[in-house]
């Protein structure tokens, strides 16, 4: 029979909202209170028991209430949970869904003097509210974070400056290997706002007249530049790594991308030491990815090996895209890292 997403979850869905002080630097006009999913498993009322927590950080245009609204043929976040859960692959777990959506289509959730402090809001403002609401397991070795693409940037990057707040995380198809992923967007950008005028607000504010939105790669790129280099003085606080007429690299801008790039972050110590005293690692990538996210995969697990960081690796026949099947793998490495592993450090 087809699979389908009729069953609702066993658990039930709450939701908390958080007003936070790490984002109200963000100059998009963005909102800084929060809504934060909160899963809670079944059986959750009918004991004392606590659990260990998952956050799941979602891709490029995503939101959390995404991975808990139904979807045709695909499984929310929490029936995948509980299906998980049932053909005894993982144990129960409590998962927050935070909604990070941003007035630039997405987030890196790193800190940002343009998007925000998105870091800062995950770490010191979400867990303490999880953990002050619900049952949760207290302390960094029973917390999980996991992600796609943008999300599964944001969960290696925790994992490298972040370590003290997370246990264990998954990386799924997670940008890194900037000089292949993003420079060689960019002469489709300077085309793209070619058309008004080469200018950033131009191209937002028709972006924003609430006409057919088919330039997300373009809204893409600049949410990068406001993430990696963010000026608060330019218009939205965007200014490209590369000449508007040539399309020449422009070093210093360029170098400030580069170093929240994870293939060249993996050479400062403090993120070995960082990754090293994680208990678990997940890294994967399809080797048909679009973005060739593939080969900066690669290089950051060479150095994994080289340094001896523990870690598990997977390349997978696919591409970047509807790759949330690859969540029955991660899902279960979390919880046996956290649970089986669970020695505090």
């Amino acid at each position: 029979m087809p699979k389908h997403n009729f069953q609702r979850p066993e658990g039930r869905i709450e939701f908390i909202e958080i007003n936070s002080r790490a984002l109200t630097n963000n100059v998009l006009g963005d909102p800084v209170n929060r809504t934060v999913a909160v899963y809670l498993p079944d059986g959750y009322s009918d004991s004392n028991e606590e659990y260990p927590l998952l956050v799941d950080i979602v891709g490029f245009t995503g939101s959390g209430l995404g991975h808990i609204a139904w979807r045709a043929f695909q499984e929310t976040v929490p029936q995948r949970v509980d299906r998980l859960v049932n053909e005894g692959k993982m144990g129960k777990v409590i998962v927050a869904l935070p909604d990070c959506f941003t007035a630039l289509g997405g987030n890196q959730y790193i800190n940002s003097d343009v998007m925000g402090n998105w870091g800062q809001f995950l770490t010191d403002e979400m867990i303490p509210a999880i953990e002050t609401r619900y049952r949760v397991r207290k302390g960094r070795e029973n917390r999980g974070l996991f992600g796609k693409s943008s999300g599964g940037y944001g969960a290696i990057v925790h994992g490298m400056i972040y370590a003290d707040y997370w246990g264990a995380i998954a990386c799924h198809s997670g940008d890194m290997g900037f000089d292949r992923c993003y420079l060689p967007e960019m002469p489709g950008v300077l085309m793209k706002l070619s058309e008004h005028e080469n200018k950033v607000s131009g191209f937002m504010n028709k972006f924003n007249s609430g006409r057919k939105v088919n330039d997300l790669h373009t809204m893409m790129m600049l949410a990068m530049a406001a993430t990696y280099d963010p000026d608060p003085e330019a218009p939205w606080g965007i200014q490209l790594p590369v000449t508007m007429d040539t399309c020449e690299v422009i070093p210093e801008r360029w170098d400030k991308w580069q170093k929240w790039d994870p293939v060249l972050m993996i050479e400062r110590e403090d993120v070995q030491a960082s990754l090293k005293s994680l208990k678990g690692v997940y890294i994967d990538c399809g080797i048909k990815d679009q973005y060739k996210l593939l080969f900066g995969a690669r290089q950051l697990v060479k150095r994994l090996e080289e340094l001896e960081i523990d870690h598990h690796y997977e390349e997978f026949s696919d591409n970047h895209s509807s790759v949330d099947y690859r969540m029955d793998i991660s899902l279960p490495f979390l919880y046996e890292k956290l649970v089986k592993n669970n020695t505090a450090t």
